[in-house]
């Protein structure tokens, strides 16, 4: 029987909107909604916080396998950077974290651009077919427009903009969604409005024409969380991130 093609989100958005938060968030109801489904969380953003939000401890990212490879071109161990390039598609498993009800995996802290584009294209396609494995992928991406510039998030099918009440924060999703209309392949598109202060302020928001999926007030309850470094799945489930996420998510026809 043919496998359902796998249900890919992108989760993008300006720094200290609740991105990271809201994709922990997706995590946790996709896990609650489909036990039998293989879900698998991607924590894309160098400050690696999505671990945290899930509980995850991590102990090997994508780019340590990539510095490796790097490490034995610059040594000029030509053979070696071959033979590790070819074991990268079983090595990636070494990074992956198995926890109940979904798998894990960091990028890790990109190095500065250099002249290993073909190493750094190989290993993100090894993350590609990785994600063909699972029916659901969530990615949390880094802030702003750089991975969607450098088509990091090349193929999704849902992208999923967060912004607070700030006219940036607005301005930024917008320039998101500019810049993936040329270089990303996405079938559906929405906003969450995250962390707004009242629900009066969505009137003054400028969101353009994309869809708001979801209004969701500060949450006092995700706040403490965060201070005590505990993860999503331990909250409430009348909280608003996760009331406000569940609603997006069936509004982008995926609960």
């Amino acid at each position: 029987m043919k496998q359902d093609k796998t249900k890919i989100l992108a989760v993008a958005g300006k720094g200290g909107v609740g991105k990271t938060s809201v994709a922990a968030t997706l995590v946790r109801i996709l896990v609650e909604a489909y036990p039998g489904k293989r879900i698998l969380a991607i924590d894309a953003d160098p400050a690696v916080g999505l671990s945290t939000a899930l509980g995850i401890e991590v102990q090997t990212t994508v780019d340590d396998i990539r510095r490796e490879v790097v490490a034995a071109a610059e040594d000029g161990d030509s053979k070696g950077a071959v033979e590790l390039l070819g074991e990268a598609r079983y090595r990636i498993f070494d990074a992956l974290v198995e926890t109940d009800g979904f798998s894990f995996i960091a990028i890790g802290r990109p190095e500065a651009a250099g002249c290993y584009c073909k190493i750094n294209s190989y290993l993100k396609e090894v993350i590609s077919i990785l994600s063909e494995n699972f029916d659901y992928v969530v990615i949390d991406g880094e802030a702003g427009i750089e991975q969607i510039n450098r088509r990091v998030m090349e193929k999704v099918t849902h992208l999923l903009l967060v912004t607070d009440s700030s006219k940036k924060g607005t301005q930024v999703i917008q320039t998101i969604r500019r810049v993936a209309d040329e270089l990303v392949m996405y079938e559906r598109i929405g906003i969450i409005a995250n962390r707004l202060p009242s629900m009066e302020v969505k009137d003054f928001m400028d969101t353009g024409d994309i869809p708001v999926l979801a209004y969701i007030p500060s949450d006092v309850s995700l706040a403490e969380f965060d201070l005590k470094g505990e993860n999503v799945f331990y909250l409430p489930e009348d909280s608003a991130i996760v009331q406000g996420t569940r609603e997006a998510m069936r509004n982008f026809d995926l609960i």
